[in-house]
């Protein structure tokens, strides 16, 4: 089951991790209840995350605007962006990489080989499956779409540098965690079904929320 985060859930995984896992329950105590909500504008915020990559969100903010400027201040359909070369989408500031990298998403759409309606009916590991097809788009970006546009509530950020570094802080480890520990001690304490919003517990505890 693909569960969504909704009140009930951020209030059924709150309860539930501050229960099974005495480290996160002060940090669940003083955050309360996770705030990710699903929302249906996919294609966009994967534009949005390919732009944002290695950025500051200022940063980000300036080049999207700079990149809607070429298109007479609206965001772009797939098929408009492919009409742009990739040195006019570097003049809005795009790296080349990631100006190649927003037109292969671009082709991948028009293509029908990334089909967003049906994103509701796979599974984690199929949308993760179909996003890393596309130039650009790897496992964190792939999990960050699951988690903040899709709301699912069983992901694993397991590579993200600040999970990994809140992991070390909160857990006492004496290094920072490879992924692979992390899957560990995730299924240790017990976090499925709601992997999600104990990153959000994470994230909140170095008072860092990715944007």
């Amino acid at each position: 089951m693909n569960a969504t985060i909704d009140e009930n859930v951020a209030k059924r995984a709150a309860e539930h991790l501050a229960q099974i896992d005495p480290v996160l329950a002060p940090v669940v105590a003083r955050y309360g209840l996770c705030d990710i909500r699903s929302h249906r504008d996919y294609y966009k915020a994967l534009v949005g995350e390919i732009i944002g990559q290695q950025l500051s969100v200022k940063a980000a903010a300036s080049i999207r605007k700079r990149f809607e400027t070429l298109f007479g201040d609206t965001f772009p359909e797939p098929e408009a962006i492919l009409k742009k070369s990739v040195d006019e989408l570097k003049s809005a500031g795009l790296s080349r990489p990631k100006a190649n990298y927003i037109r292969d998403l671009a082709q991948h759409i028009v293509d029908g080989k990334v089909k967003f309606d049906h994103f509701d009916a796979l599974s984690n590991d199929e949308v993760i499956a179909e996003l890393t097809d596309v130039k650009g788009i790897g496992e964190w970006t792939a999990h960050m779409f699951l988690m903040f546009c899709m709301g699912r509530a069983d992901v694993l950020a397991s590579g993200d540098l600040g999970i990994r570094n809140a992991i070390k802080k909160l857990y006492n480890l004496k290094q920072v965690p490879a992924p692979e520990q992390i899957k560990r001690l995730a299924k240790k304490n017990k976090w499925h079904p709601y992997e999600t919003v104990a990153c959000w517990y994470l994230w909140q505890s170095l008072e860092n929320t990715p944007e």
